[in-house]
């Protein structure tokens, strides 16, 4: 789905993730209040939506240094991709599309074909740039927070390694997007069960 393939050492440079610790859901949270809230001048109770908890949030790593984040949400037919944001220093750098490349395996992982962003009108030419993507035909543009904005969709390849109700049951209660590796219950499988039945 990207237009391009990453730029050679951009996943050497830079490295992202879900977030899966309360540190680095904080993490997430504290980029998006320094982008959003801080250069956009975003209201908090707009920032935070009531969204959050219920959502993925993939956080981007320069080192160890936390730089940038996206949020995904997940719709029956189509994931939602959201609150992107990268901290002005890594702008322009590969940053911006290792933290996209790793949320859009994530979304094809679990079997999604279409992701819908809702993108402030004035940077529909970067992001045709960024992906293989289109306006949602036949839509209204419409403005909040004081921005005017367009839905676009993006389209996503089939993965020949989609999740399934047919996956091995370890492997969908694996951490988000750590599925072909070893969760903490891998471990536990191999003791010996007591026969008691669970309530």
């Amino acid at each position: 789905m990207l237009a391009r393939p990453l730029p050679e050492g951009a996943l050497e440079a830079f490295s992202a993730r879900p977030a899966r610790t309360l540190g680095e859901y904080q993490q997430a949270m504290a980029i998006r209040a320094a982008v959003y809230m801080a250069e956009q001048d975003c209201p908090y109770d707009e920032e935070y939506d009531g969204n959050d908890f219920t959502a993925t949030h993939m956080v981007v790593y320069a080192g160890v240094r936390p730089i940038g984040t996206i949020r995904v949400r997940w719709f029956a037919g189509f994931a939602k991709v959201e609150r992107t944001s990268i901290l002005p220093a890594f702008r322009g750098t590969p940053a911006l599309k290792v933290l996209l490349a790793e949320t859009f395996e994530i979304i094809a992982r679990k079997g999604y074909r279409m992701a819908l962003a809702q993108i402030q009108a004035r940077l529909w030419p970067t992001w045709s740039r960024v992906f293989r993507c289109r306006l949602v035909s036949g839509r209204q543009g419409f403005a909040f927070s004081g921005y005017e904005y367009a839905e676009m969709e993006i389209p996503v390849p089939r993965h020949p390694e989609t999740l399934s109700v047919r996956a091995d049951p370890l492997q969908v209660i694996r951490p988000e997007g750590a599925w072909d590796e070893p969760g903490v219950l891998d471990k536990s499988a191999g003791r010996p069960t007591d026969g008691a039945q669970a309530a």
